[in-house]
């Protein structure tokens, strides 16, 4: 990245994604799931129609991943709640279906905001605020308790001005328990979805068939 640009913040849609229980994993299950999470994150942007031209490189997080998405108007933050979430979840549900020595579930927390970049990657306080959201008690409470694949936190951000619209694809009445986190002494509000099953239907759920 050109160094005139390492200290602008940048806008940024941020999902960051966390393999459960991953601690308990073996180091050669724990590079089998690596893989295969990277995979099928690329797979659930790309079925959502955000390729690499609108998304950074995914960040390795050692047991997860930051996955930064530029939301201009070919990308909007929509399109992750209502197409590359849903997409993870079945992607992930049938990979578990299909090798379950190799099972696993996420956590998934989502936030949008300004991002630094220096020479060693990204950072600034909206990283640091969804990190918080994805390592939530009730985030990990919420996994423990349901079937479902993966578990979602959105920041207070995302459900006002996404979530609560109620836009396709995207049902409101499922973000339901709303908990906080502290970030830099501040008390900041997330939602989670507490409604089973993958949540997306009709027109988000379609490919948004975007190039770069």
């Amino acid at each position: 990245m050109d160094t005139a640009v390492l200290h602008v913040p940048l806008h940024r849609a941020i999902l960051v994604v966390d393999i459960e229980g991953s601690t308990t994993r073996t180091n050669p299950a724990r590079a089998q799931l690596r893989a295969i999470l990277f995979d099928l994150l690329d797979e659930a942007f790309r079925a959502g129609g955000i390729t690499e031209g609108f998304r950074d490189p995914f960040v390795d997080r050692g047991d997860g991943a930051l996955c930064l998405v530029r939301p201009v108007d070919e990308a909007p933050k929509t399109v992750l709640l209502a197409g590359v979430v849903p997409a993870l979840a079945e992607l992930l549900a049938r990979h578990n279906a299909d090798r379950p020595e190799a099972a696993f579930r996420l956590r998934v927390a989502m936030h949008a905001g300004e991002v630094h970049y220096d020479g060693h990657g990204p950072y600034g306080e909206d990283v640091d605020l969804a990190c918080r959201l994805l390592d939530a008690p009730e985030l990990r409470k919420r996994l423990r308790n349901t079937a479902g694949p993966l578990a979602l936190a959105v920041s207070e951000a995302i459900h006002w001005s996404v979530v609560r619209h109620g836009y396709a694809g995207i049902d409101r009445t499922a973000f339901t328990h709303a908990f906080h986190v502290r970030v830099g002494g501040k008390r900041m509000r997330g939602w989670l979805r507490t409604a089973e099953g993958t949540g997306a239907t009709g027109p988000g759920r379609r490919r948004a068939g975007l190039t770069a």
